[in-house]
């Protein structure tokens, strides 16, 4: 059976695609470039489904940056420090963005006549990001459904689990997190700082491994 997996190069996205994967789908990955600054992370998305002899289609929707502002895609914004849980970190939302990149993917699957649709949504995501609570999942799962003859699946099997717990996934299913990147900022090292490698950071430590990524600043393991 045919699965297509929302690819954005990250440590979750990255871990669902081995899982999905490991359970005997034909993967297809999808990642979008939609004017991130960290559209570094699409180099790792390739790296990933080159070594894992995935198709892979990068959908450029730049555009988007226009019309939904953000942190993320700003050049004139700065990207803020801190935890996922601080208010400033609504700063890097992207309005709409999973409903969009869903779509599309959606219509990918569709396509391809696949009959599944997997994306990464996870606990730590849900004080900060609507598109990742699971209500939101919920709703996307009844319209997706209804949007086309084949009734097409979304699953997001890690909405319920803490980062650690899916990075101890993924080293069980053998995953490569140094071809993953999670950095908000985009630079030549992952900051430390922002909200997503300070996320990034901490379930590493609870997991009691160290990231193969190298960071800016020193980080005591």
């Amino acid at each position: 059976m045919r699965a297509v997996v929302v690819l954005s190069g990250g440590m979750d996205s990255t871990t669902l695609l081995y899982d999905v994967k490991n359970q005997g789908y034909e993967v297809f990955a999808i990642s979008f470039l939609y004017g991130q600054k960290h559209s570094k992370e699409l180099e790792f998305a390739k790296k990933t489904c080159s070594l894992l002899s995935i198709s892979h289609k990068i959908v450029d929707i730049s555009f988007f940056a226009e019309l939904a502002p953000s942190a993320l895609t700003m050049p004139d914004w700065d990207v803020p420090d801190g935890y996922y849980t601080d208010s400033t970190m609504k700063q890097t939302v992207v309005p709409n963005r999973n409903m969009v990149l869903l779509s599309i993917s959606a219509a990918y699957a569709i396509s391809l006549g696949a009959k599944k649709l997997f994306y990464g949504a996870h606990a730590g995501d849900h004080p900060i990001y609507p598109d990742c609570r699971k209500e939101f999942v919920e709703a996307m799962k009844k319209a997706l459904y209804l949007a086309d003859y084949i009734g097409l699946e979304l699953e997001a099997p890690y909405v319920d689990m803490k980062k650690e717990d899916i990075l101890r996934r993924g080293l069980e299913l053998g995953v490569d997190y140094s071809l993953t990147w999670s950095c908000y900022k985009g630079g030549q090292k992952a900051c430390g700082r922002c909200g997503t490698c300070t996320e990034r950071i901490e379930a590493f430590k609870k997991a009691g491994v160290k990231d193969p990524v190298e960071y800016e600043i020193e980080i005591d393991w």
